[in-house]
C-alpha cells in the first residue's frame, strides 16, 4: 500500500482516536483473511509457518490469529522458532566479518523441527526445546509439550518458517509472510520507506523493552538488512498469504519516541546516511497520543501497554 502524508496529518489532527481505530480495523480485516485461508487449509495440515523480517510484527500477529481461530472453535498452540536455536558455539556461521551470523538459518536445529512437523501431523506429542538467550544456549527442560487434536493447529513464528529446508519439506503446510510492506508518498513522491516503519518500530521497541541504547539497534541494522536480503526476501514468494502489518497512523503515534531516538545516530556506522535521513522523514508526521492507541493494537507490541505482552 501507498499511504498520502496529506492525509495521514488531516485524520492525525481531525480525529486522531478513530483514525488509530480505523487503521487497527483494516488490520484486522487482513487477520481474518488469514485465518479463513488457515481454515480451508486445516484438512490438509494443522502446521502454520509465519514468517516475517525483523519489526513485521509477527508475534501480535499470530497471537490475533489464534485468537481468532479460537472464536471460531479451533483450537490453538504457539511456538516461537528461536527456541529452536543451537547453543552458540564452534559450529556456529559467522559473517564475512568474523561474528557470529545469528540471523542465518543454520543456527536453527532444522532435522528437529522438521521431526517435530512430522509428529505433529501424525498425532503424536512434541516436547519443544527451550533457548536462553541471555547464555545463548538450549538449556535441557524443555518450555512446553504438545500433543494436537482435531481441530486444532500450531502456528510455528520464526524470521526462516518460510525456508526451504522447512517449508519446502511441508509444502502442505500452511505459509505465511508478515511485513510492514507499505510506505509513504506526498505529491507521488516517497516520503518514508517501508523497511524504516520496520527499523522505527525496532529501535522504539529495543528501548522501551530491552533498554538498549538505540546506536545499538541501528549499528546492527546493516547485519539485520544482510540477513533478510540473504535468508528472508528469496522465500516470502512461498507464502500462501502475504500480510502487511502496517497502519497508517503509526509513524504518528511513534513519532515522539522516535524522534528523541533518531538524533544520536552515530557517525560512522555503515547505512549513515540513510539512518541518518529517517530524522527528517518522521518529522514530516503529526503526533497522536499514545493513550489513543487501542489495547489491542499491534503496535502495542512496540511501545507497550497492550494486552499480548
Amino acid at each position: 500500500m501507498v499511504f498520502d502524508l496529506g492525509e495521514i496529518n488531516l485524520k492525525t489532527i481531525a480525529d486522531p482516536k478513530g483514525f488509530c481505530e480505523e487503521c487497527e480495523a483494516g488490520y484486522n480485516k487482513r487477520i481474518g483473511r488469514a485465518v479463513e485461508m488457515i481454515t480451508n487449509n486445516l484438512n490438509r495440515s494443522p502446521i502454520v509457518l509465519l514468517a516475517g523480517p525483523s519489526g513485521s510484527a509477527k508475534t501480535t500477529t499470530a497471537m490475533k490469529i489464534s485468537e481468532e481461530l479460537n472464536r471460531r472453535g479451533i483450537g490453538t498452540h504457539y511456538v516461537s522458532m528461536d527456541d529452536y536455536f543451537n547453543t552458540v558455539g564452534e559450529g556456529t556461521p559467522k559473517t564475512p566479518e568474523g561474528d557470529y551470523d545469528l540471523e542465518s538459518p543454520l543456527c536453527l536445529d532444522m532435522e528437529l523441527l522438521n521431526r517435530h512437523f512430522n509428529d505433529l501431523e501424525k498425532g503424536k506429542r512434541i516436547f519443544v526445546p527451550k533457548y536462553e538467550f541471555s547464555r545463548r544456549m538450549r538449556v535441557t527442560e524443555p518450555s512446553k509439550s504438545i500433543m494436537l487434536k482435531k481441530n486444532e493447529i500450531c502456528i510455528f513464528e520464526g524470521i526462516h518458517a518460510l525456508n526451504d529446508e522447512i517449508a519446502g519439506r511441508h509444502p502442505e503446510a500452511f505459509k505465511l509472510h508478515v511485513s510492514a510492506s507499505s510506505r509513504v508518498a506526498f505529491k507521488g513522491e516517497e516520503v518514508f520507506k517501508s523497511t524504516w516503519f520496520r527499523l522505527v518500530r525496532r529501535t522504539v521497541r529495543d528501548f522501551n523493552f530491552r533498554g538498549a541504547d538505540p546506536s545499538e539497534t541501528m549499528a546492527m541494522w546493516a547485519n539485520v538488512r544482510r540477513g533478510e536480503k540473504l535468508y528472508i526476501s528469496p522465500f516470502k514468494s512461498r507464502a500462501d498469504y502475504q500480510l502487511d502489518s502496517t497502519l497508517a497512523c503509526e509513524a504518528a503515534v511513534m513519532n515522539h519516541t522516535a524522534t528523541k531516538l533518531f538524533q544520536s545516530v552515530p557517525e560512522g556506522i555503515e547505512r549513515y546516511e540513510e539512518l541518518r535521513a529517517v530524522l527528517p522523514a518522521i518529522q514530516l508526521f503529526g503526533v497522536i497520543d499514545e493513550s489513543d492507541v487501542p489495547a489491542d493494537s499491534v503496535l502495542r507490541e512496540f511501545i507497550g501497554g497492550g494486552i499480548y505482552a
